[in-house]
């Protein structure tokens, strides 16, 4: 494996990274195992850090983001040094697009064969479908979330990055079990394509909305397998090269929806694209990512907290029998989070307002589309 992923992949230097500087005892890039001239061990690791320079996709070209973001990761300071980070380097870009494709889900079909959480510093968001090609490969059915503040299904626009979710909710064959859009705005969004997700049986939650109470997509995260994020998501006064709307999530904001995707018993994946390295001002975006891949670590730890849900013993049960439909609600005892038992026993993620809908005997909406995808 390590000889078809070297075949792949471009190795970095730290050394340059760091301004020539070198780094602190106390700094990421002082902890995480590089891709410089040998590949590190990934046995162990909890993290697996990826570039992918891919932009032709896109009607933009940014050479070097991948980088660009690296550096600034680098100069955090590490909390969390049991938590073990690899940077395998940056995925080679293919004589056409389809052949990055290629590459990228190949290496992350061989990573996905490990336990670690992988994080892709990508270029356009069409790169998502690497993401989604590696899960197929493996013939794995998949939940996705997806983190925008537009949807790409374009009918009108065929740049892949526009019009990528197309491809990746309705060829045949499938895998995607379910689809989830976080922080969409309306005006950005053609009224037909919320109904062509809804038909679809999908979900989509409008940045107002989550921004009102972000515990409330927790949940999603928890019951997705692929997490993907485009940099027009996030406010153009925390991410400056968002030139896509002045609007979306704080900093502080998607910082904490890195963390729930972190702390996911079930997302292998994350990938984070859309950074445009010339038009970042000050390298403020850069920043803002990296503080996002800070709290995504801290995520992680949070992860290793939580109990399985098979030891019932390390949560609070609750036996809910209403007037139409009964079922079972679990608490960890350990972080307080939330799951509900479908009828086929199986146990999904669900936050505390389901259980206080339910205990008015209001059948909650997570609770009847899951029903539907059984």
């Amino acid at each position: 494996m390590l000889h078809t992923l070297t075949d792949f992949l471009e190795p970095i230097n730290k050394f340059e990274l760091s301004n020539d500087e070198g780094y602190k005892d106390a700094q990421l890039g002082a902890h995480i195992a590089a891709y410089e001239e040998h590949l590190p061990s990934l046995q162990e690791a909890h993290i697996i850090l990826v570039g992918c320079n891919e932009w032709r996709g896109s009607s933009s070209k940014h050479t070097h983001a991948a980088d660009a973001m690296r550096a600034h990761i680098y100069s955090l300071y590490q909390w969390h040094t049991d938590i073990n980070i690899v940077d395998i380097g940056n995925v080679k870009n293919g004589d056409s697009l389809a052949d990055t494709y290629v590459a990228l889900s190949t290496v992350l079909a061989d990573l996905l064969a490990l336990k670690a959480k992988v994080l892709i510093l990508g270029g356009s968001h069409d790169i998502t479908l690497a993401q989604y090609q590696a899960h197929k490969k493996l013939n794995e059915t998949v939940e996705v979330v997806c983190i925008d503040a537009a949807m790409d299904i374009s009918w009108e626009d065929p740049t892949p990055d526009q019009c990528f979710l197309m491809e990746m909710l309705t060829s045949s064959p499938n895998f995607v079990k379910h689809y989830s859009h976080i922080g969409f705005q309306s005006y950005l969004v053609h009224p037909r394509m919320l109904e062509t997700i809804d038909k679809l049986g999908f979900e989509c939650f409008r940045v107002g909305k989550v921004k009102d109470d972000l515990a409330e997509v927790e949940p999603v995260f928890r019951n997705s397998h692929i997490c993907t994020v485009d940099i027009t998501a996030i406010q153009h006064a925390h991410a400056p090269c968002n030139t896509l709307t002045p609007n979306g999530f704080t900093g502080e904001e998607i910082c904490t929806l890195l963390q729930y995707a972190g702390s996911s018993n079930k997302v292998r994946t994350v990938g984070l694209y859309g950074y445009k390295h010339q038009a970042d001002v000050h390298e403020l975006t850069a920043k803002q990512v990296s503080h996002m891949f800070w709290y995504f670590v801290n995520g992680v730890k949070q992860f290793f907290q939580e109990p399985a849900i098979t030891d019932l013993g390390e949560f609070n049960t609750f036996y809910f029998q209403g007037e139409t439909f009964a079922t079972t609600f679990l608490q960890s005892k350990q972080t307080g989070k939330w799951w509900v038992q479908l009828p086929n026993e199986e146990y999904i993620a669900c936050s505390y307002n389901d259980y206080v809908l339910a205990s008015r005997n209001e059948i909650p909406e997570r609770f009847l589309r899951a029903v539907e995808r059984m």
